[in-house]
């Protein structure tokens, strides 16, 4: 990628701004402008085209799925390289219009300075709501997403799916695994997808998860509510799913979490990780 040409490393970073336009407001701009991002992916945009360039700036080349519902989902995929190729959706009709799945391909280079593909897709999971239609869609999506992985497998040489996936996948994702196992995000019918992900079946990785180790957290998302970002009682629902040889490459990931509660301009905090093709 143009700035990744002249480092050692490729940034991906992925973030839910629960609405650009507030996170604009509150402060996002501060924190992007320095951290030398090759590639951004934004969930729950909630924002037309127009100001999603406008908010973005000079320099990026941007891919966005809005929702056809006003204010609502929306996804992006902002590169400081051109893709050689970008698809909206994530082959389900019923999910056309929705806002919640963008890929882009690139072509960058690896260790010995050959030309291989990444193919990068910004997903947003539905959050789901127990015995609602919402569930219905989330099941139905996450069951898109387990045909669609294996065809990213088999499509570049590199893959990763980032975004707010809206699942936290075992009791180390949540503060509170036992007081949410019937809450949706922590069900164990939503989990036991994240098993085939990461398992034998389809064998992609926690990027994330493989970096920090067997600790809780670190967090992604905190509820606005009550001391819960004081008292880290939080989720980790945002991911860097990875193909083995990219997730192979990762050298670090870090939650770039606000210093205090009221510097926060998402409830989400961006995951950031560096790979090393």
């Amino acid at each position: 990628m143009s700035s990744a040409l002249n480092k050692d490393h490729l940034r991906i970073a992925s973030v839910n701004v629960n609405g650009l336009r507030a996170a604009y407001k509150n402060g996002m701009a501060a924190w992007l402008e320095p951290r030398e991002v090759d590639i951004l992916c934004l969930q729950e945009v909630r924002a037309p085209d127009a100001i999603v360039r406008q908010l973005l700036g000079e320099g990026w080349h941007i891919l966005h799925a809005e929702a056809e519902a006003k204010g609502r989902a929306g996804v992006a995929i902002a590169s400081r390289q051109e893709p050689l190729e970008t698809r909206n959706g994530i082959g389900d009709d019923y999910f056309a219009t929705a806002g919640r799945w963008v890929e882009a391909d690139f072509r960058v280079p690896d260790a010995a300075g050959n030309p291989v593909q990444l193919t990068v897709a910004s997903a947003y999971v539905h959050s789901g709501e127990v015995g609602t239609p919402k569930q219905d869609d989330k099941y139905r999506f996450l069951d898109v997403m387990s045909t669609r992985l294996p065809e990213l497998t088999k499509h570049s040489d590199h893959a990763l799916v980032v975004g707010d996936l809206n699942v936290a996948h075992t009791p180390r994702d949540i503060r509170n695994s036992k007081g949410n196992l019937k809450k949706a995000g922590h069900l164990p019918e939503e989990r036991a997808y994240f098993d085939r992900f990461f398992g034998e079946e389809i064998g992609w990785h926690d990027v994330h998860r493989n970096l920090a180790g067997d600790v809780d957290g670190p967090y992604t998302w905190w509820s606005w509510r009550g001391k819960a970002f004081d008292n880290d009682t939080g989720w980790r629902i945002d991911y860097h799913v990875a193909t083995p040889g990219l997730a192979a490459s990762a050298i670090s990931a870090v939650v770039d979490r606000a210093a205090t509660w009221d510097t926060r301009f998402s409830d989400h905090a961006p995951l950031v990780v560096d790979y090393q093709l």
